[in-house]
């Protein structure tokens, strides 16, 4: 079954599972696996840090890189997944537009150092990614073997 995660979302996958996020521009998805259980999880972040974000109360946790990555792996501990033998591959962070404020304040690249910091705050290693840049990807992620494919229109397809 597809589990399709949208912007400012995460789901959690077991096999025979596909877990797939769309267009990820300047936001960032973060695969979390534990190879040992087969639970996988992606994370679609659209922005860096939930503080002073100026939502109060109403805050969509799963929107930033700073509390939807905490969320979610301790989300798969507690469906089994063991801290010791959970990785993490990242993509997305683009720069896509070269004017605006996309450009001007740089949003992909501190959506990508933000999830880093999250990812080493949790000791998670990160086993490989696919950011920067100035396209789009679709991520699929695979739990029956963590396999992770990003797919960009006129780049083709990569497995990392």
């Amino acid at each position: 079954m597809n589990l399709s995660v949208g912007i400012s979302d995460w789901k959690i996958g077991k096999p025979p599972d596909v877990v797939v996020t769309y267009a990820l521009g300047s936001c960032v998805g973060i695969c979390l696996y534990d190879k040992k259980t087969k639970i996988a999880g992606l994370s679609h972040i659209m922005l860096p840090e939930s503080t002073g974000s100026g939502e109060g109360s109403g805050l969509n946790r799963m929107k930033f890189a700073d509390t939807a990555i905490p969320d979610m792996f301790n989300k798969m501990l507690i469906m089994g997944a063991s801290r010791a033998t959970v990785t993490a591959k990242i993509a997305g962070g683009a720069t896509m537009f070269t004017t605006g404020a996309s450009c001007r304040f740089n949003i992909g690249e501190r959506n990508v150092a933000s999830v880093k910091a999250a990812l080493h705050a949790l000791r998670i290693p990160i086993l490989a990614q696919d950011t920067g840049a100035d396209y789009g990807r679709t991520v699929f992620m695979y739990p029956e073997d963590g396999k992770v494919t990003i797919k960009s229109a006129g780049k083709g397809e990569k497995n990392i």
